[in-house]
Formats: structure tokens, sequence, C-alpha cells
């Protein structure tokens, strides 16, 4: 027989009443990931998980682990071989710079070889992600009092994504406010096609890009939440209005959407930070004015944005064939329209990348393609929002808030974890004093799941997390499978 020693997991509250919580506090239980049930055969049988775990899971596994050193070496390798390799320098220094100069109108134009920097701006991010989450805002979290446990990872997620929110939102609003389509949105279809774009509107775009497509590798390398449906759907949706719309020359409404999808992101996480550092009624107030801002920006601008597309985009975009030239070849002249492909879709909307100097056509059926995709985002708002909203009522009229959705207690265990370090005035969480459990278990039934790869310091091991594919010993029924790694909060529909 030998003996192991497990540590004693916190007990659960009871559902939490609004005169404790902040608001915002709540609908962290909405987007939770599910994790195994008793009912599980999985967690009935532990002992088959390293058997079963597949060659994907693996590799999901190993890139999660390592993102900082995978991206550290991508970006090294690439580096070493545009100095080091001059004749490779006309395909390396595609990813470092911005493709498409014209001396002549000094803007750029768009193409292929802007998804080599797409491409650059996904591996950047992954690292960055965990680089900002583990080195500098773990140490903030833990100076406000957030010893560990659940609370510090979510306080790091929605830390990093209120950063890069505020940032993308500010060049968002700087660039429509200085363009000559600032505070009319008719005005951002005159003159289309828009071939050419200054530097900084087409980095801005091309980061977004690469940020959305980075958010789709974390969805999918994460153990997967109960709502992971929704959210990949939602990253999928973003990724092809941004793909179609810069291959189409809509950058300008892309830039609007993107923008007024950001100021939502911003405050949300501003909210839930608050709330983890114990300022609850500071959380209220950004809570709602989160509210405020979710409806004014995702179902009145949004949806003007829409009409837009149905109403506007007619109108200054008559149909027709735009030549490179500036002339415009008509959709009542039948024969020559049909000629330049003025009836075909898809060749149309990747004509960017396909045919840069030749004739873009426009017709109906693309203009509601792109109508479609943007409604269907927002019918993912109305969905998120509906929820938000009978939390939040929840909360006004006194009871606990509880989603059908969210792990049972998880909520609770955050707020215990949180007690020591606000209400004690301690710096510790509670699982800091938890004591260790002997129990004797046969020899049979311990398991040695592989080992994490040495090297860089991981989210998983960052967040005390034990999941079925962490290092170590797993005993039976004293394993810890809950997902700690959530991105908790409502996703930004752009």
């Amino acid at each position: 027989m030998a003996t192991a020693s497990a540590p004693l997991p916190s007990a659960n509250g009871s559902p939490l009443l609004a005169d404790r919580n902040c608001a915002a506090g709540h609908i962290d239980s909405v987007f939770l990931r599910k994790s195994p049930t008793p009912t599980d055969p999985e967690a009935a049988n532990p002992q088959t998980k390293p058997h079963e775990e597949s060659l994907l899971a693996s590799l999901c596994s190993f890139i999660e682990e390592n993102q900082i050193g995978l991206s550290v070496n991508l970006i090294a390798l690439l580096f070493l071989t545009h100095n080091f390799f001059p004749r490779a320098r006309r395909r390396t220094s595609k990813f470092f710079h911005l493709s498409y100069y014209n001396p002549d109108s000094e803007q750029y134009g768009c193409g292929t070889d802007d998804l080599f920097f797409v491409a650059l701006c996904v591996v950047v991010f992954t690292g960055l992600r965990v680089f900002a989450m583990d080195y500098v805002l773990e140490p903030l979290a833990r100076l406000g009092g957030i010893g560990g446990g659940k609370a510090l990872v979510r306080f790091k997620e929605q830390a990093w994504l209120a950063v890069y929110c505020a940032c993308s939102w500010s060049l968002g609003m700087h660039l429509i406010y200085k363009s000559e389509h600032a505070l009319d949105i008719h005005a951002v279809w005159n003159g289309w096609p828009f071939r050419e774009i200054d530097a900084l509107t087409k980095w801005y775009y091309l980061v977004q890009w690469g940020f959305w497509l980075q958010q789709i590798v974390v969805v999918n390398i994460e153990q997967k939440r109960k709502d992971y449906g929704m959210v990949l759907a939602h990253h999928g949706f973003t990724c092809a209005l941004i793909f179609l719309s810069y291959g189409y020359y809509h950058t300008r409404v892309g830039t609007v959407i993107l923008a007024t999808m950001d100021l939502a992101d911003i405050l949300l996480p501003a909210a839930k930070i608050l709330k983890y550092l114990g300022h609850s009624s500071a959380c209220d107030a950004v809570f709602g004015v989160f509210m405020l801002s979710w409806v004014a920006t995702r179902h009145v601008l949004f949806i003007l944005v829409c009409w837009s597309v149905y109403a506007h985009a007619p109108i200054d975009i008559a149909p027709g064939c735009y030549l490179a030239d500036g002339t415009m070849v008509p959709a009542s002249s039948t024969e020559h329209y049909n000629a330049l492909g003025g009836n075909e879709i898809w060749t149309n909307l990747v004509h960017a990348y396909t045919h840069r100097d030749g004739a873009v056509c426009s017709n109906p059926t693309i203009r509601f393609s792109f109508l479609g995709l943007l409604l269907a985002i927002q019918a993912l708002c109305i969905v998120w929002f509906a929820t938000i909203a009978a939390i939040a009522y929840d909360v006004l009229a006194g009871k606990g808030a509880v989603d059908a959705r969210s792990e049972e207690g998880e909520e609770s265990e955050i707020e215990e974890e949180l007690k020591p370090s606000h209400a004690n005035g301690s710096d510790k969480s509670s699982y800091d004093f938890a004591a260790p459990l002997e129990q004797e278990v046969g020899v049979e039934s311990l398991t040695f799941p592989r080992k994490s790869s040495p090297g860089v310091k991981s989210y998983r091991r960052a967040s005390n997390r034990t999941g079925g594919r962490s290092s170590g010993i797993s005993i039976p029924g004293h394993g810890d499978r809950k997902e700690l790694l959530g991105r908790i909060g409502c996703d930004k529909p752009s």
C-alpha cells in the first residue's frame, strides 16, 4: 500500500446575493467550460485517459504549454533567416513589412502577400498573451491581494482582454475621427472600390485579423467550453468578414464595425477586474455603464451599419464592374458586364487576392452575403445579451444569479478564494491554507500521466490546474478536473 496526499478542496458557498457581489461577477458563470461529470466514463475511470488521448489532443496540449517558447523560436528563426540569408529576404520581408506600397500615392494596396504579415501577428499574439498574463498581470493581481486559484486566472484573462481592446478601440476611433466619413455612415461607401489605403489603416486591419485568428487557436488548443460552438461560430464569422471585406475593398465599413464593437469589451472586463480586486461598488457602476454601451453599440449602431449595407450601399455602389483606371461598366451593358465576371460571387469577393489590377464587380448577391454574416453576428449578440440581462435582473431583484450552463458552485469557489485576501486582509487564497488529506490507496490505482514539457512556465501550471493533461500522480476520486482556462466574458462580435 502507498500513502499519497491531496489538497483538501475549499468548500463551495451558496448562490451569491446582490448585496455581497458585483453584478458583473455573476456573468462569469455564464461562459465557463464544462468539466467531466461523475457519470462521465472518463471521470469514472481516469486510468484510461492516457491511453485514449488522441494525437490531436497531445498536440494541443504541447502547444498550450509552450506558447511563449514556440512563438519566440518561430520569430527568431524568421529574423535569423532574414538577416543571414539575403536570397530569402524577398520572401521573409513580407512577414515584417506591409506589402504593396505605391510611392506615387504613398498608400498601400491589398493582396495575398499581406497574409504573411497576418501569420506573424498570430504568432506574436500567441506568445504575447501568455507572457503578459504570467509575467505582467499575475504580479499585478498579487499586489492587489489576489493570492491564486480561479480568481487569479479570471483576473489575468480579463485584464489581457481589457488592455488589448482599449488599444484597438483607441486606434480604431482615431482612424474614424480623421477620416472623411466620420459620423456619416452613408459616406463609407462613396468612392468604392478602395484599392489602396493608408499605412495605419492597413496595419490596424491586419493586426485585428491576426488577433481574431489567434482567438480561434486559443479556443481549440484549450479544453472546450459549454458554449464552444457559439464562440467558435462568432470567431469564424468575424474572421470571414475581415477576410472578405479586405478582399472586396470594404475596409472603411470594416473599421467602423471593429471599432464600434471594442467598447463593450473594455468595460465588461474592467468591471470583473474591479470585482476580483474587491471594489464592489465601482464594479457595479462600471457594469451599469457596460450594459448601456452594449445596447448602444451592438444593438443600435451595429444595426445602423446593417441598415446602411441594405439601403445605402446600392445607392453609392451602382451594380457594375469597376476597372482599375476608374471607369465603370454598368450592369445594363449585359454582355460586357458578364464578360468581366459581373455575376460571379466568389471571384469578386476575393478580388484583392487574385486579380489586384483587374475589374471588380458589384451585384446584389454579394451585398446580401455580407449582410447575412453581419446578421448572424447580431443573432449571437442577442443570445448573449439575453443571458446577461436575465442575470442582471436576478441580481437587482436580490436573487442568487445561477445560470443553467455554469458549473455548480464555480462562482462560489471564486468568492471563497477572494475572502481571505479582501475580507480578512491576507494575501493568500483559501487554497493556501488547505491541509493535506491522507488516504491509503493501492499502488495499482496510481497513474502517471506524461510529464509536461520543461522550460517556459505554462499557463496551466501558473493557474494551479490539475486537469487530465497535467503532470504528476493522479489518484482516482481526488483529481480536480475542472477547466480553469475559460476565457470569461462576452466576446467581441465585430
